[in-house]
């Protein structure tokens, strides 16, 4: 389970929820301050942190990490910012029941237009508003916080090769694997043999 020492599992047991067991086990139980078993989501504001810097931090499982922050407009961290992709997906329920939301957010570096967009992906999950409005009941037993505004995300590195979804296709519409990129970067052609008789 990456290198979080917090997390207790026997051998064997890996953590790989579903969007619904996000939203419905350990977010809307997070919002209406309820214990969660197993409590190996950590809480941590996501945003003074880079996302090669979450190992150790979040809770690691494979090259996935998952945490609870407080949901914010501002997404800025040392060296860059996570920008929306522009994609929400409802997240629904066993029956068929709408409880959350899924923002998709893609994470660049450096700050304005001259920005590079990275491979880093995050999927931040929140309640929808009908489950936000159920934890009212939390805040009248006397605790300050606004638990409906926290939020649980997914954090990964997403493999060149796959297929992007947020529309930054190159000019003519086409894109490129990663061995074209490979090529197209080399600065001499003429410096390559190719093994032709």
């Amino acid at each position: 389970m990456g290198e979080n020492s917090s997390v207790n599992l026997p051998p064997g047991f890996r953590f790989c929820p579903t969007d619904e067991e996000l939203v419905v086990h350990f977010l809307q139980r997070k919002a209406a301050l309820l214990p969660c078993h197993p409590d190996v989501i950590p809480d941590l504001e996501l945003y003074p942190h880079d996302p090669w810097e979450l190992d150790g931090k979040a809770l690691g499982e494979g090259n996935q990490w998952y945490f609870y922050s407080r949901r914010t407009q501002k997404r800025i961290t040392g060296n860059g910012y996570w920008k929306p992709m522009g994609i929400e997906e409802d997240v629904i329920n066993s029956r068929s029941k709408k409880v959350g939301m899924k923002k998709y957010l893609v994470f660049y570096i450096g700050e304005g237009p001259a920005a590079i967009k990275t491979n880093w992906i995050m999927q931040e999950y929140r309640l929808s508003k009908s489950d936000s409005s159920s934890t009212k009941s939390s805040k009248r037993r006397g605790h300050s916080k606004d638990y409906s505004k926290w939020v649980v995300c997914r954090v990964y590195e997403r493999n060149c090769s796959e297929d992007e979804d947020d529309g930054d296709d190159d000019d003519d519409g086409t894109q490129l694997s990663c061995l074209d990129e490979v090529f197209l970067s080399l600065d001499d052609m003429d410096e390559i043999s190719l093994p032709f008789n």
